[in-house]
């Protein structure tokens, strides 16, 4: 049997670094809520941590950091460039950092491929987009301030067309998707695996009151394994080779969350959560000027 000492488990980026598999997603979560939830993540042994300059809680998951009195060299901490932002790469990453009160961020994402208005973020910004965004965020590398840069909510469309600009030298070491049973994305994920380029799934549970919990497969395989739905799923992901971003305020969520130590899914069990055929997707691209999803993350 395959180690089963999940919680160790780390994934090789193209740039030879190694992301953990198992982060805590802070998306949601209240600035109040969020500092308390990070220390109690990385105390309870987690050592990846996602946030964004769009939660506005950077702060507060700086401040979570420094109470859990683990050192700041064992974590990897992500952060995302906000879509008004596109323009003023050198500020933004300098004013995240400030907010978490570190030197560096471990992986710095393009949080969407979307680039919009400062003064009216209804609206697109003219004459700039994605591609010159990332011609960007390159610059940082080497910076000190970075030792990743990637993408966020990539589809396949927008990737070729990233990759295929005479602009693009640094290939993106990752691209955070939305990645669960009900929006597994088999194209896209075998697209990235493909360039080299590593799928970190956020809402990995499906959010809050998914439909995930209650699906009569999840539920069997969790009773037989002597587990919860929640640790199922997200070692399903690990499995698929993705690393996983649950999200949790509550202690007791997020230790249960990380209990994935001593266990494996086995083939048939992984062949039955892949053959779940309800589909959904907890984040859309209705809210913003432009389209980001193109069904070729599917």
């Amino acid at each position: 049997m395959a180690s089963t000492k999940n919680t160790a488990k780390t994934f090789k980026l193209n740039t030879g670094d190694a992301i953990p598999a198992i982060g805590l997603g802070t998306w949601q979560s209240k600035p109040d809520e969020v500092r308390t939830a990070v220390k109690d993540a990385l105390q309870a042994g987690y050592r990846h941590i996602d946030t964004a300059a769009a939660y506005g809680n950077e702060k507060e998951v700086g401040e979570g950091i420094r109470d859990s009195g683990v050192p700041r060299e064992q974590i990897w901490l992500t952060t995302k460039l906000d879509n008004p932002w596109h323009t003023r790469v050198p500020e933004a990453i300098d004013r995240s950092l400030s907010n978490l009160g570190t030197d560096y961020v471990d992986l710095y994402l393009m949080h969407w491929p979307a680039s919009l208005n400062p003064d009216d973020t209804s609206k697109a910004l003219e004459g700039w987009d994605f591609v010159d965004t990332w011609r960007e965020l390159q610059k940082l590398v080497g910076s000190g301030k970075v030792k990743n840069i990637g993408v966020s909510n990539f589809a396949i469309k927008n990737l070729e067309r990233l990759l295929n600009d005479p602009s693009c030298k640094v290939v993106p070491a990752a691209n955070q998707i939305e990645l669960h049973p009900c929006n597994p994305s088999p194209k896209l994920v075998a697209y990235c695996a493909e360039k080299g380029i590593h799928c970190s799934g956020y809402s990995p549970l499906g959010s809050s009151d998914s439909p995930l919990g209650k699906n009569e497969s999840l539920k069997k395989i969790a009773e037989a394994k002597g587990k919860t739905v929640q640790q199922v799923l997200l070692l399903w992901g690990v499995q698929k080779g993705w690393s996983v971003l649950p999200k949790s305020v509550t202690k007791s969520r997020i230790e249960a969350n990380y209990d994935l130590d001593g266990w494996s899914l086995t083939d048939e069990e992984m062949k039955q959560i892949d053959s779940i055929k309800e589909r959904f997707k907890v984040c859309g691209d209705g809210w913003l000027p432009v389209q980001v999803f193109f069904g070729d993350d599917e």
